[in-house]
């Protein structure tokens, strides 16, 4: 089983804007983390239950990630892992109608807005979910109590604090 990290974008049912934002040119995006530099995967679309999803991952940065096919993997500190992340938000902010998305390690999960509703709820309210970037109609719908901020016009979120030190990382 893989486990990415990744910059994962749900779109609702806005394929133009998923489409749009699919169109971008990896080859123009060259992470750092530390001394490395990380080129980005082709961004892949999917259908995820009842919405579109994009998902964008660096290379060789995942476990078991089959588009890194036999790359050495590479081994990079929280603090590499946050500077990536960091960028991936930069990459973010680039794109528009979206209405939920985050970074890190598996995020999927967090971005169907009926399960933030339900599941996730205290999380929302309390704003344990950094670098949660929601869509300013799904930020009223689930009103939150936590102050989130704004992400860009039309979003907001609780800002990305970055990734800590696990059995994921090289710390």
């Amino acid at each position: 089983m893989a486990i990415c990290f990744e910059l994962v974008v749900n779109f609702g049912d806005d394929a133009e804007a998923a489409e749009a934002a699919a169109r971008i040119d990896p080859g123009q995006w060259v992470l750092r983390a530390g001394a490395h530099r990380i080129p980005l995967h082709r961004p892949m679309l999917a259908k995820a239950g009842s919405y579109i999803e994009l998902s964008i991952l660096p290379v060789a940065v995942s476990w078991g990630c089959v588009l890194d096919g036999s790359l050495p993997r590479f081994q990079l500190t929280a603090a590499e892992l946050t500077e990536l992340g960091h960028q991936l938000y930069e990459l973010l902010a680039q794109f528009r109608g979206y209405v939920a998305a985050k970074v890190g390690w598996d995020p999927e999960s967090l971005l169907d807005p009926a399960e933030l509703g339900s599941e996730w709820s205290d999380e929302l309210s309390d704003g344990s979910i950094h670098g949660l970037v929601l869509c300013e109609k799904l930020y009223a719908e689930l009103d939150p109590s936590a102050d989130y901020e704004a992400f860009q016009p039309g979003y907001r979120w609780i800002p990305y604090r970055g990734e800590e030190p696990s059995n994921l990382t090289a710390d």
